[in-house]
Formats: structure tokens, C-alpha cells, sequence
């Protein structure tokens, strides 16, 4: 085992490294420069966290929230590194301690937020403290084009410069041009770091898409199917993130309300809710993002399309970092497409910025509108082949399409004879052949276009229009307030050179997607008592619940169920620290909780088919872990175990008609259970 697997397993609890981790790591703590673009979620922390403590000196980390450094310090600790942050919020004796820490050489990683770099001094101080490296997350706010700019962070480069040290950066939201960017302004212009460019698929997360119908209700619906889990709702402005959190309170939720018009105090209390309660909804712009570090957070919503499809990419990848099961719905309607092309139009950009931002807004709709997988979409976007996942709404839906072919040529029509001049709303009027006050003043009902589409009603003639808005069909004229004007990607259609699918009344297909469970429904009563007494610890100590525990690493003692000390080493998330700090308490809550989750074991109590089921349970606890340990456990609901030990199956042919026993797990188990049987 190397230097860096002795302490990922010591320190962090963890077996193996994720996919992309390890290269990383290693190059980090090789002192090289280092530019690296994983997905939100994918372990970019652990990346600089880790050779931080292989080697000696300390780990300057420029981190954007003070939430962030908080939360990543607290976690820190309570695996027992040495880290600490200097931050606005701190007391006297916080930084007093961090000061201490850098003078005698004991801190590892120190955090610092950008703008820190500007105060008198703090360059020499650094410069006396032995810095090793520097490792700068959320490095894209280095990119002056992006939302998410912080001027301080062009700083960074000129402190790496006066330091000497190699540098890291880390992001999850970065094109090819932002990239550019930031090597530039991070590392020079001559500079050549090495780069990764890990995969973006984040298959544990559902992704779903709905157009607005009712955006209030569909919202409080998706909510009310999750209710008691941690989630996220982002809106397109502060007064909606009121409104709805006071529409989810109603509703019987723990939910508030987080924007940038908030005071600083109001902001961080929310932070602290939201990082210490296991089941808040915190409905917020786009200003709760960077800095969101929960875990555990099993949903998030979108009531408003998101500016572009990096921005909606960042913002659903918040939602489950544990690597468990999470949900996604992102609402859409002409409105908000009318809205983003306006912004756009409308902004100071250059020319060629804002063609870049429609093609970025392009894609999200596209992605909106897609008729078939939408990761397969989604990770095509970022240069990424796919087969379709399975994981998604139109995966578990496939929607009913049509030819649109005729009807987008009607629409076309109408828009080009009424000179481009009108929006939507009377454009239907036009097709429909309802002659309202505005089409009888100007002559429309005499356009040769007027009701020729009356075959369809209104309903249908908006999904129309809004699917032909998200294809770019068409564009709402920012200078003529609104009305649509046709692109020249339509030019193929209306002249009879291409065709068109679109789908049959999207706006109708009201079911959201279904939340899934974290566990199987045996294991669901231990999984709620180990969250009980990770929330007992945490409020005792003060600190947010995943600090103790990540749902990840309950869900595994709650399938594995260890016995001893020793088995709960293996648990993915129970480094030495943790093992001796909590293991012992865990445990009676598996072993006690255990003795009262198996009726049908005791059912079987004072017949010789009870000893068969313990017999089979031992071998499945024997293989669960694989033969080193880090294999995905695989485990066998005890009402199987039970139908083995009443009906003693005599060959693979029989045993593969228990219950519950898949293919995976009779390939596993199938010669264990059978030699089982054989003792008895």
C-alpha cells in the first residue's frame, strides 16, 4: 500500500479511490502544476485534501464561501487533520489558533477566501509560513466572462509568482475558452499545467425536465413526494424564493428563503440551517451555490430555466454528493426563454460573446426539449459518448412524438405575414382563427394564414411555439418587446427542405419522477435509527450531521450490518479517527437495531431452519465485502434468506427462484447458500 492509500484509508475511511481521483492526487502531491475539471460531486476536495498530509509544510486552499471553509475544516478536524481558516467570521481564539498552527508548522491545510489576499502583509506572512502548494477551488471565478467572477481571485496568480509553489486548480464549470482563462491567469501565459479532464456523468442523479404548468403546484408536488429530505429550489428571482418558501412552509416543510438582497447575518443563518438540518429547502437564486458542501442533499428544482447549461450542469450537481440516489426537475416556458434571449441580447457583450450564450442557451434547451435519453444529451454536450441511462425522465417515459413538419410551417408563416412583429399569443389567435379585437384592426383574418390551424387548439399551438423557441427556430425581438422572428435554422423547414418531430403535448405530462429508496424497505428502520444518532452527536457537538457521518456511510452499515468493530473499519467513510470516536456507539445501534428488524428470522426461532438462516446470513456477510474488501456489497433481503432456509433449495436451477435473488447476487452467493443448505 502507497504513502497515499495508507492515508486514504487511515484518514478518510475509504478503500479505493474514485474514478479519475487517483492521477490526480499523485500529480498534486508531485508538485506539479495542475488544472482539473471534475464534476460537482466528484471528489475534487480529496484531490489537494490528500497530498496535504503526505507531505510536509502547509496547503494554502483559496476557497470562495466562508460556508465552504467552514464546513471543510469542521470535517477535517473530526477526521484528525490539522486545518483551520481565516475568515470574517472567525473569534479571536479561532484565529489565534490558526497563527499558532502556521508558526510551530502543525496546520496542513489553511483556507483563505480571495480577498484576504488584499489585506497589508499577508503576502510576506504566507511567505514565512511554509507554504507548500496552493490548491484554488471554484477556479473558473478567475474567468472575468463568467457569473460567478471574484476580481480578488486575479490575485492568485501574482501570490503564486512571489511563493514559488506549484498550484492546483480545481472546477467543475469550465469550456474550452474558460479553461483558457484560467491557465492563463493562474499560471501565466507560458504556462502549461498538466490538465484532467474527468468524466461529467454523475449516474446517481435523476434528470428530469417539465414545461411550466401550474410551476407553483408542480414544485410543492416534487416536494411533497420527498418531504423530510434536504433539497434545493432555485429561482429566477428574489421575490419568487420568497413566495415559494412561504408556500412549502405552509405546506408543512422546513423551508426558508436565501438571496443576495439578504443581510450577510440572515445569509449565513441560513447556511447554518442548511448545513446542520436534515430535511431544510432552502429556496435561492443562483447566489447559494458555490460553497454548497452538504452531502446529502437529495434534491434539487429548478422553477425557473437556469442561464445556461454549465450553470444548470453546477447547480444540479449539488444534489447527491454522497454518490446515492438524487432527483432533478427543471421547470421551462416561453417566458423564461424569452427572458434568457433578452438578457442576452440586451447585455454589453460583444458580438461574439453573446452568440456564444445563445449557443450555451441552446443546449440547455435543447437538452429541455430532447426526445430521447437526456444524459445521452447532456454528456454529448461536453464532448462525452453515452448510452442511453435509464436514469432519466424520458428513460423512464419515452414521449409520444409527432411529424410537426406542416405545423411549424404554419407557424413560420404567420410570423413572417405579420412582419415579424408579434409575440406568441396572438400569433395562435391568427392560426386558431380567433378574431379578436388586435387581428381584426390590423386585417389579419384575412391573411391566408388565418385559421388554417384550427384543427389544433390553443394548448397545443403553445407547445408548438415553445418547442420551436427552444429549438431556435425562433427568437423573441428584444427591440420589438417580445415578438418572435424566425432564425435561419428555420429556413430548411419552410422552404420543404427538412422535416421536423416535435412532441405531442409535453405540457400535459404532469407526473414527476418518482423518489427512490435509499435502501431496501428491511433496512430502512436501521437506516432511520443511525440517522437519529448521528443527529443526537452532531447537535451535542455542534457541528452539521454529515460531519459525523455521510449518508453514504450509514446506508452501507445499515446494509452490511457489522458486528464488530473490525467489520466496521470496512465501512466506506470510517477512517481511524472516526472508528474510534463513534464506531462503538454505531455498532449497538446495528447489532440492537438488528436483533428487531428480522421477523421472519424469528420466525424461524426453535427450528432447525432458523440455524440454516443464520448459516446463510454468515456466508453472505463472509462474501458482501468481496475477497479484499472493497468490492459494492451485495446483500439478500431476509425475506429471501427465509424462503432458502423453509424450501432448502438442491441446485442453482432451484435457488435462482428465491425472491429477490438477481443475477448478480446468485452468481455471489449461489454455491455458498448451497453448501449452506449441504450442512444441515
Amino acid at each position: 500500500m502507497s504513502g497515499l492509500d495508507e492515508i486514504l484509508t487511515r484518514v478518510f475511511g475509504f478503500a479505493d479511490f474514485r474514478p479519475g481521483q487517483r492521477e490526480i492526487v499523485e500529480a498534486v502531491a508531485g508538485g506539479e502544476d495542475v488544472l482539473a475539471i471534475m464534476p460537482t460531486g466528484g471528489g475534487k476536495s480529496l484531490c489537494y485534501q490528500l497530498p496535504a498530509l503526505e507531505g510536509t509544510g502547509t496547503t494554502l486552499v483559496i476557497s470562495p464561501l466562508i460556508a465552504l471553509m467552514r464546513d471543510q475544516v469542521r470535517a477535517l478536524r473530526a477526521s484528525g487533520v490539522a486545518a483551520g481558516a481565516l475568515t470574517s467570521g472567525n473569534t479571536d481564539e479561532e484565529s489565534d489558533a490558526v497563527w499558532r498552527g502556521l508558526e510551530d508548522g502543525s496546520l496542513r491545510l489553511l483556507y483563505m477566501a480571495p480577498e484576504r489576499l488584499a489585506s497589508g502583509g499577508m503576502e510576506r506572512v504566507l511567505r514565512q509560513s511554509g507554504i507548500a502548494r496552493i490548491a484554488v477551488d471554484e477556479a473558473h471565478c478567475v474567468s472575468q466572462w463568467g457569473h460567478d467572477f471574484r476580481p480578488d481571485y486575479l490575485r492568485i496568480g501574482e501570490l503564486r509568482r512571489a511563493l514559488g509553489v506549484p498550484l492546483a486548480a480545481f472546477t467543475a464549470t469550465a469550456d474550452e475558452e474558460t479553461r483558457a482563462e484560467i491557465v492563463e491567469r493562474l499560471f501565466g501565459q507560458d504556462a502549461t499545467p498538466r490538465q484532467f479532464l474527468r468524466g461529467f456523468d454523475r449516474p446517481n442523479i435523476h434528470l428530469a425536465f417539465a414545461a411550466k404548468d401550474g410551476p407553483r403546484r408542480q414544485i410543492l408536488d416534487f416536494a411533497a413526494a420527498r418531504r423530510g429530505q434536504p433539497g434545493i429550489v432555485y429561482c429566477g428571482t428574489r421575490a419568487k424564493t420568497e413566495g415559494l418558501a412561504q408556500a412549502l412552509g405552509q405546506a408543512g416543510h422546513a423551508a426558508c428563503a436565501y438571496h443576495g438582497g439578504m443581510e450577510s447575518d440572515a445569509r449565513r443563518a441560513v447556511e447554518e440551517r442548511f448545513a446542520r438540518e436534515d430535511g431544510l429547502v432552502v429556496c435561492a437564486t443562483v447566489a447559494f451555490g458555490m460553497g454548497v458542501d452538504k452531502p446529502d442533499i437529495r434534491w434539487v428544482a429548478h422553477a425557473d430555466l437556469p442561464k445556461s447549461i454549465e450553470g444548470y450542469y453546477q447547480e444540479i450537481g449539488r444534489a447527491g454528493r454522497d454518490g446515492a440516489p438524487a432527483d432533478t426537475l427543471t421547470l421551462y416556458g416561453p417566458d423564461d426563454i424569452r427572458l434568457r434571449r433578452t438578457q442576452i441580447d440586451e447585455g454589453l457583450a460583444p458580438p461574439e460573446r453573446k452568440s456564444a450564450d445563445h449557443g450555451r442557451l441552446n443546449a440547455l434547451l435543447g437538452l429541455a426539449e430532447a426526445l430521447g435519453c437526456r444524459r445521452v444529451q447532456l454528456l454529448g454536450y461536453f464532448g462525452e459518448a453515452a448510452e442511453p441511462c435509464g436514469n432519466c425522465d424520458l428513460c423512464d417515459r419515452p414521449p409520444e412524438t409527432f411529424d410537426a413538419t406542416e405545423a411549424v410551417r404554419m407557424a413560420l408563416s404567420a410570423i413572417l405575414r405579420t412582419d415579424e412583429r408579434f409575440g406568441t399569443g396572438h400569433l395562435i389567435d391568427i392560426l386558431t382563427g380567433n378574431p379578436t379585437d388586435k387581428v381584426r384592426e390590423r386585417g389579419h383574418d384575412d391573411l391566408p394564414t388565418f385559421g388554417v390551424g384550427r384543427a389544433h387548439d390553443k394548448r397545443h399551438w403553445q407547445a408548438v411555439f415553445r418547442q420551436m423557441m427552444g429549438r431556435d427556430l425562433v427568437r423573441p425581438d428584444a427591440e420589438r418587446h417580445g415578438a418572435l422572428r424566425m432564425t435561419h435554422a428555420a429556413r430548411p423547414i419552410l422552404r420543404g427542405e427538412a422535416g421536423i418531430e416535435l412532441r405531442r403535448d409535453a405540457i400535459a405530462r404532469r407526473e414527476g419522477p418518482v423518489p427512490r429508496a435509499l435502501v431496501a424497505e428491511e433496512d430502512a428502520p436501521l437506516l432511520s435509527a443511525l440517522k437519529a444518532q448521528r443527529r443526537a452527536l452532531a447537535e451535542a457537538q455542534g457541528v452539521p450531521a454529515y460531519v459525523i457521518f455521510a449518508d453514504r456511510t450509514l446506508i452501507e452499515m445499515a446494509e452490511r450490518r457489522p458486528r464488530s468493530l473490525d467489520e466496521m473499519a470496512r465501512i466506506s467513510g470510517v477512517g481511524a479517527v472516526k472508528l474510534d470516536r463513534f464506531g462503538a456507539t454505531f455498532l449497538k445501534v446495528v447489532t440492537g437495531e438488528a436483533e428487531e428488524m428480522h421477523p421472519a428470522r424469528r420466525k424461524l426461532a426453535g427450528r432447525p431452519q432458523g440455524a440454516l438462516y443464520d448459516r446463510l446470513m454468515e456466508a453472505q456477510q463472509r462474501l458482501a465485502r468481496g475477497v479484499d474488501g472493497t468490492d459494492k456489497p451485495l446483500s439478500c433481503a431476509s425475506n429471501t434468506l427465509s424462503w432458502i432456509a423453509e424450501r432448502r433449495p438442491d441446485s442453482i436451477e432451484a435457488l435462482a427462484r428465491a425472491p429477490g435473488l438477481s443475477a448478480p447476487k446468485l452468481d455471489r452467493f449461489g454455491r455458498a447458500f448451497l453448501d449452506a443448505v449441504d450442512e444441515g
